[in-house]
């Protein structure tokens, strides 16, 4: 009676140290060889901090990253056009976290190892898929060097990401990911906090969006933080573009010299971009919506399930919320196809939501609204959109999204506090 988990990314991890607290047996294989802290800043939103705070990992997430207490528009030039309170200044019993997204992995996998012990993840197994009856599900593996091995347990959970073997085989016609068009270069640098200090700020519009926020607090000697920034161009999408992931290495010369003159109050954008140890390039993908993610006694989570474009600081966050409502679909039917489409039922409808809105209507929309109305020239927001348009925009998000202050607050929790699997 076994949950066997595929990916060692943040759902995966936090389903298995889901599973650990309530005493469900589970087995984690993840494809590297190592698990190491790759990526740069991610935003979780108050209901997916609400679940890690459960797991007990408060204290651990003030060492990975930053509360946010603000989240800012601004046009190119510098001009501000809406701004709204996150997390507890926007009445949330939860703050928001801009952190580090290695970091992250790398919290939730040493405090797995500690709770759960090494045993509990087997590193250099890529999931290749999968074969499920009626009572039980197996996971085939195959190693770094090219030996296989199946496995057997009660469920298989597919946390394999966007390029899911498990999704694969589910969907043995299904296109690669979809390609906006957009490329987005990310990279951190140590710079003076703007702003409030604790602010998420989109500046531009579509085709020249800069994005910047910090993950840590400042050094007590050097006043300096650790800032996150984003770059995000438009090309043609018939193009050919690379395999996206997080780990490819930029250019600078590729979008440098377009945000040379995007201005903010200060920041310095260029030198940030400048700034960067390393800076990685991947093109904006998501996947369609699909009607199903259970097959049997076997399902996804995260990526593999529902790859959105990342916009609204939903990605990690809904993956997070996957692993804590597919732990309690367990705990409420056991390790069987029930509790799988039980909470596929939950959770498959709001991220297919979300997926279609943050192809036309993320939370950012009004900045291309304000550019499409002005044609770039600007001088006063109310003139080209009124605030109550605004800020009717933002609560739509939010409400299709599940991710309001009074949603939120009065959830109930998904798992309850003692709950142990029987």
């Amino acid at each position: 009676m076994t949950v066997l988990i595929a990916g060692g990314g943040i759902s995966g991890l936090t389903l298995a140290l889901t599973c650990q607290q309530v005493g469900i047996p589970f087995q984690l294989f993840e494809a590297s060889a190592q698990i190491r802290p790759l990526g740069v800043g991610i935003n979780l939103q108050p209901a997916a901090v609400r679940e890690l705070f459960a797991l007990g990992l408060r204290d651990q997430l003030d060492q990975v990253g930053i509360p946010l207490c603000e989240y800012g528009l601004y046009t190119s030039q510098g001009l501000h056009v809406w701004s709204e309170p996150r997390g507890l200044e926007a009445g949330y019993n939860w703050p928001a976290y801009s952190v580090h997204r290695g970091r992250l992995q790398m919290m939730l996998y040493e405090e797995l190892i500690r709770r759960a012990g090494p045993e509990a993840v087997q590193t250099g197994w890529r999931a290749t898929g999968f074969d499920t009856q009626d009572d039980t599900a197996t996971l085939h593996l195959q190693s770094r060097t090219g030996e296989t091995r199946s496995v057997s347990g009660s469920v298989v959970i597919g946390a394999d990401g966007i390029h899911s073997a498990i999704r694969s085989q589910m969907q043995p016609h299904e296109a690669e990911p979809k390609w906006s068009g957009a490329i987005l270069w990310r990279g951190t640098a140590l710079a003076k906090p703007f702003l409030s200090g604790a602010t998420m700020a989109l500046i531009g519009h579509e085709g020249l969006r800069f994005v910047v926020y910090p993950i840590s607090a400042p050094d007590p000697e050097t006043g300096l933080a650790v800032i996150n920034w984003i770059c995000n161009m438009q090309f043609d999408p018939a193009q050919k573009f690379s395999k996206e992931d997080y780990s490819r290495q930029a250019n600078l010369d590729d979008f440098l010299p377009s945000f040379e003159k995007v201005q903010c109050d200060g920041l310095d954008i260029p030198a940030l971009i400048r700034g960067a140890k390393e800076v990685f390039e991947y093109p904006m993908v998501d996947r369609d919506p699909l009607d199903s993610w259970t097959v049997g006694r076997t399902t996804l989570i995260g990526d593999a399930a529902h790859a959105a474009y990342p916009v609204g600081s939903n990605g990690a966050g809904a993956g997070i919320l996957d692993a804590r409502v597919l732990t309690a679909a367990l705990l409420a039917h056991g390790l069987n196809a029930d509790a799988l489409h039980a909470y596929e039922a939950e959770m498959l409808p709001v991220t297919s939501k979300i997926i279609l809105m943050n192809r036309t209507a993320g939370p950012d929309k009004i900045l291309d609204i304000i550019d499409q109305r002005s044609n770039g020239d600007i001088t006063r927001v109310e003139d080209v959109i009124p605030h109550a348009e605004m800020e009717e925009h933002a609560a739509t998000y939010k409400r299709i999204a599940g991710l309001g202050s009074t949603e939120t607050n009065a959830r109930p929790p998904i798992i309850a506090q003692g709950a142990r699997y029987a």
